[in-house]
């Protein structure tokens, strides 16, 4: 049988768009003569992904985009910052003109910051104003103050009122499609794709808006697009639909889905039924993982720092066993900002998650993917060589300044790649510090050398380890390089200098061991923070940033 190949497919996961140019009602700050609608550093060091580097990278993507010809990508949910109705129409308005003077089909997924629930949420962030201080734009109008303005561009639309400003890219049906359905049928309405959810004491009962859809947008390429993106009724006495009444979308994911929203896994078992039997490539497609993208290594920062947001967004085995049932075969993720490829397999069946990295985060990346009709290959595009905002750093620089704070790395970085391994430092220290490490253990070392901290050891450095006994290098730089680790995978080493990675072998080596319950002391909590190391580096060692997946049963992954 002759091999047909396949139009190519960009997946962006997680651009959150914030438009620097938007009007919330107060003047932003001005830097060179340029009005910058800015979110402050303050913020974006305690954020896992920063903002107001946003656009250019999302510009920069799509650039890259049209220089390769390709003609379709998938937003694979997060395409926002977070949900903002004057974003989601700047973001609309973007990808429009790209579709106009390119011919570029968009097809959109919806994340846990583009929408919630039936009926939205209000938001608050903080800017940077004329003066360089801190001022709050908020939706609600309750949080009326001194330094808040009020903006109903702020506020976060629910379904279906969220889709309408997407509604070209893939939510509805267009004339150019070859197949369109969803998991009710041909019916593009949204009153056609409502599911019935209730809370646990069965007193809430809501009908909700699925927005999954199949598409064939070339002959033979089938695109599922399943939304992940869950609310579960919470127990107690509500108004119809308001935030209070639904969980947080963020980390139930597949796991939710299971419980909520069944009947999506017999559909994807029904199209991946029929894409064998008519001969499509099925490539699917959800903001959230299907798999464990850190391929088990969550054993150890569950031990570490307890119920984490990596811990609690881990799916659990009963997904894998639906998905591998129904026979789906390969899987796109965003959500969680990594590079990473997991494979499972039962019977005569594999399937393999694709995690695809964040514009907005280290290492920042997208997908391209090449299909034929037996094998796909998969392609990483870095664009960490982007230059850094120049005004940007400056109203950086101006905040802390003002703060009386010194002046962070990530001001003076050389490119966005730097930029953002400054941010995992600075990140480090203003948010996984606070708000997931032991506080002794960060008494212990956050101003200390590696040589330092290991000197007090019971169990002596020797070689190869002896070497970081002289090592200067701050603890605070190995641990934001074990984030950058877990994150970036393959991509990550590059970013680190060889002199380190020789170090952090070293390191897992010698003083790693398997995840366990610690005893409290410094020298059992490093055990396992290096044994994760090491979980790390074999997961970067192991990577590539091309890899093919064989679409026959029980495919093959294989690294090029």
């Amino acid at each position: 049988m002759l091999t047909r190949n396949l139009p190519s497919v960009a997946v962006i996961a997680d651009a959150h768009f914030h438009d620097t140019a938007a009007d919330f009602g107060f003047p932003g700050i001005e830097i060179d003569g340029q009005r910058i609608t800015m979110r402050s550093w303050s913020d974006t060091r305690q954020s896992t992904r920063v903002f107001n580097e946003s656009a250019d990278a999302l510009h920069a993507a799509l650039d890259e985009v049209q220089r390769r010809g390709i003609r379709h990508v998938v937003l694979l949910g997060d395409y926002t910052d977070d949900g903002q109705r004057a974003t989601t129409g700047m973001l609309k308005s973007i990808l429009q003109r790209h579709s106009d003077k390119y011919g570029t089909g968009f097809y959109a997924l919806p994340g846990n910051h583009d929408i919630f629930g039936p009926r939205g949420r209000h938001h608050i962030k903080e800017f940077l104003a004329e003066d360089g201080r801190g001022l709050s734009v908020s939706s609600d109008t309750r949080l009326a103050g001194e330094r808040v303005v009020i903006n109903g561009g702020m506020y976060c639309e629910g379904y279906p009122a969220g889709l309408s400003p997407m509604a070209a890219f893939g939510y509805f049906r267009h004339p150019d499609y070859l197949h369109w359905e969803t998991p009710f049928g041909e019916s593009d309405a949204p009153e056609d794709r409502l599911y019935d959810v209730c809370s646990p004491d069965g007193r809430n009962v809501y009908r909700l808006m699925d927005a999954s859809y199949l598409v064939e947008p070339e002959a033979g390429l089938w695109l599922l697009m399943i939304d992940a993106n869950i609310f579960e009724p919470h127990d107690g006495i509500f108004e119809a639909g308001e935030e209070a009444a639904f969980t947080d979308s963020t980390s139930g994911g597949w796991n939710a889905l299971l419980r909520s929203k069944p009947f999506i896994i017999d559909w994807i078992a029904d199209v991946s039924r029929r894409a064998q039997a008519l001969g499509k490539t099925l490539l699917a497609f959800s903001h959230y993982p299907a798999l464990d993208p850190f391929d088990g290594a969550t054993r150890a920062e569950g031990a570490l720092f307890g119920e984490t947001n990596g811990v609690r967004r881990t799916p659990r085995k009963a997904v894998e066993d639906a998905l591998l049932q129904a026979g789906l075969a390969v899987h796109f993720s965003g959500h969680l900002h990594v590079e990473g490829v997991t494979r499972r397999e039962a019977a005569d069946r594999s399937l393999t998650n694709i995690a695809v990295p964040s514009l907005v985060a280290f290492p920042p990346a997208f997908k391209v993917v090449h299909p034929s009709q037996d094998a796909i290959a998969i392609e990483t595009v870095e664009m960490s060589a982007l230059p850094v905002s120049g005004p940007i750093s400056a109203g950086y620089a101006r905040e802390t300044e003002l703060a009386g704070e010194g002046m962070d790395p990530a001001f003076t970085a050389g490119n966005y790649g730097a930029f953002l391994r400054c941010h995992k430092r600075a990140l480090v220290r203003h948010r996984y510090f606070l708000k997931e490490w032991p506080a002794n253990i960060v008494a212990a070392i956050q101003d200390r050398t590696v040589a330092e901290v290991l000197g007090s050891f019971s169990r002596k450095p020797g070689p190869p380890a002896d070497a970081v006994l002289s090592a200067a290098l701050p603890m605070l730089d190995l641990i934001a390089d074990w984030y950058c680790l877990r994150q970036g995978a393959a991509l990550a080493l590059p970013h680190i200098e060889p002199e380190r990675l020789v170090l952090y072998r070293a390191l897992a080596e010698r003083f790693g061991h398997e995840p366990e319950d610690h005893d409290g002391t410094l020298e059992g909590f490093l055990g396992i923070f290096f044994g994760a190391l090491g979980l790390f580096l074999d997961r970067a060692e192991r990577g590539s940033r091309r890899i093919t997946v064989d679409l026959a049963p029980r495919h093959e992954l294989l690294a090029v």
